[in-house]
């Protein structure tokens, strides 16, 4: 395409954004509506993923030595854990080390544990991490089965809950999140229609005269961006100002350790690059799907 003509089609697609005041007024305010919903469901659904992912990193499983197993038996089953597909980490915890773990937790009340040092009945442990989360299952299976292993413990009911519930988080999420989009596309799809049909005698001279289906619908394709790009400025400007304020208040207001959001910069610059490029694609797409019906091109 020629530089003159691209010139040529960016001013008919500007004109055309004034030509129909307030149908572009109308349609640009509900894009932006639209799309502010559509940025504040992409930031809630990532920074619940990114919670979600450090819950699921600290899942781990115990594995209680037996306490008959002499010092080659425990090392023999560090060795075998380490082996096990699917295992990243393997960490040892001595009896003498469970037990001060389990008296600091306590606080005061721990104190009565500490008669115990001398005649200790706890285990020494094993500390497992899955590679994959969803793997934890799988892998303390295959530990309960090894020699000199007393108990296996991760949680099993509250870990499937909860792989259960951040699975259906992510998908509701971005169930939202789509149909959003594909309401943005249709507004600018009736306002792009809207233009159509108004041009359509113009639209016919314009073949009459040699115009390729190219040079018809180039510039409805930049009306469409148009719309969509500055329907995106205020959702911009609102995910910048309100994650710089979520970011820096909403942590002191949670006592929670895994309540953790993605930082400002750059996730917020991140976030409202991808927005633009959502309204621009929703425009583009919004158009393609007008002139496709209307001009029969």
């Amino acid at each position: 395409m020629k530089f003159r003509t691209l010139l040529r089609h960016l001013r008919e697609g500007m004109k055309n954004i004034f030509r129909n005041g307030w149908m572009t007024f109308a349609s640009i305010a509900a894009v932006t509506t639209t799309l502010i919903l559509v940025a504040v469901f992409l930031a809630l659904v990532l920074n619940l993923d990114q919670m979600a992912r450090n819950i699921e990193e600290d899942v781990q499983i115990s594995t209680m030595i037996d306490v008959t197993a002499d010092e080659d038996q425990i090392v023999e089953l560090g060795e075998e854990i380490e082996q096990i597909d699917g295992v990243a980490e393997v960490q040892f915890s001595s009896n003498e080390n469970e037990l001060n773990s389990l008296i600091d937790s306590m606080g005061d009340e721990g104190q009565a544990w500490v008669m115990l040092e001398q005649d200790n009945p706890l285990s020494h442990v094993y500390t497992v991490e899955a590679a994959v989360p969803e793997d934890t299952e799988a892998v303390a299976g295959q530990i309960e089965e090894l020699n000199n292993v007393e108990n296996v413990l991760y949680g099993q009911e509250v870990v499937d809950d909860l792989f259960e519930f951040t699975n259906y988080a992510r998908a509701i999420g971005l169930g939202l999140i789509v149909a959003l989009v594909f309401t943005a596309i249709f507004l600018i799809s009736n306002t792009i229609k809207i233009t159509i049909i108004a041009r359509s005698t113009e639209i016919g001279i314009q073949k009459l005269v040699g115009a390729t289906n190219s040079f018809i619908r180039w510039p409805f394709f930049v009306e469409g961006a148009l719309l969509g790009i500055l329907g995106s400025l205020v959702p911009v400007a609102v995910i910048v100002g309100g994650y710089y304020y979520v970011y820096n208040y909403f942590p002191a207001a949670v006592s929670f350790q895994f309540v953790e959001l993605l930082p400002f910069n750059p996730f917020a610059w991140q976030l409202s690059g991808m927005v633009l490029c959502i309204g621009a694609l929703i425009g583009i797409w919004g158009s393609v799907m007008s002139v496709r019906k209307f001009l029969k091109v």
